[in-house]
């Protein structure tokens, strides 16, 4: 039998009662946009991982076709890459991985325009740098000294500054800039760590070209200490 209630408590119930209605309505849609958000967000969640999963196989798709040599479905897997997961790396990847393979088939072209989509659309700033450096071989390639240094304007990601400065050394040579070139050699000489030995090569450059680097960093050293 259900047990009558007192006048405090009919008077608590009451007073709910008028809060629920007078504010139920806000507390519910609060509720739904709460709960509507973790939703969304574990939504989120799993459809990232589903796009890297299907990128990743699309990717294989890509390295087993670029084994095979086979340009055609390359050029497929790639496309279906750049057109469902063009922001995500494993498109960047492949976008360099077809670039080789073309160049290695004699489609210089087809790799300019892959690397072209991977400079200007890459979201990673280490795969826009290797787009844009292996642009400006394929320039040099074909005797476009301009347009390689077009490619190498502008700024890069601080462990690609002395590559660039390399290459832009390496066009001035070829272009009979020999200042501007050992400018470029030794700003690429000083920004290469000594533990790297493709510094020992840029060293080589810059003695071709009448300079040591290593006797101008010496007197350079009791030169700054004199203006101090």
């Amino acid at each position: 039998m259900a047990r009558h209630l007192d006048l405090e408590e009919q008077e608590q119930l009451a007073n709910l009662k008028h809060f629920w209605n007078q504010y139920g309505d806000f507390i519910t849609w609060v509720l739904i946009a709460v709960f509507g958000t973790i939703a969304s967000w574990n939504g989120w969640q799993y459809w990232q991982r589903s796009q890297a999963t299907q990128a990743a196989a699309l990717y294989d798709e890509v390295e087993r076709a670029a084994e095979a040599g086979d340009v055609a479905r390359v050029g497929v897997a790639v496309g279906d890459l750049k057109d469902k997961f063009g922001s995500t790396t494993y498109a960047q990847q492949a976008g360099l991985l077809a670039a080789r393979v073309l160049l290695e088939k004699g489609n210089a072209d087809g790799a300019k325009t892959a690397l072209g989509w991977v400079a200007e659309k890459a979201s990673d700033e280490g795969y826009q740098a290797s787009a844009r450096l292996r642009l400006a071989d394929l320039s040099v390639g074909a005797k476009a000294y301009d347009e390689a240094l077009k490619h190498l304007a502008g700024t890069f990601p601080k462990s690609y500054e002395a590559l660039a400065a390399d290459r832009r050394g390496d066009i001035y040579v070829l272009q009979g800039k020999k200042a501007e070139a050992k400018a470029e050699y030794q700003k690429a000489w000083q920004g290469l760590d000594e533990r790297i030995d493709y510094r020992n090569i840029v060293e080589v450059k810059l003695n071709a070209l009448g300079v040591d680097p290593r006797g101008a960093s010496k007197t350079a050293a009791p030169a700054a200490a004199a203006k101090t």
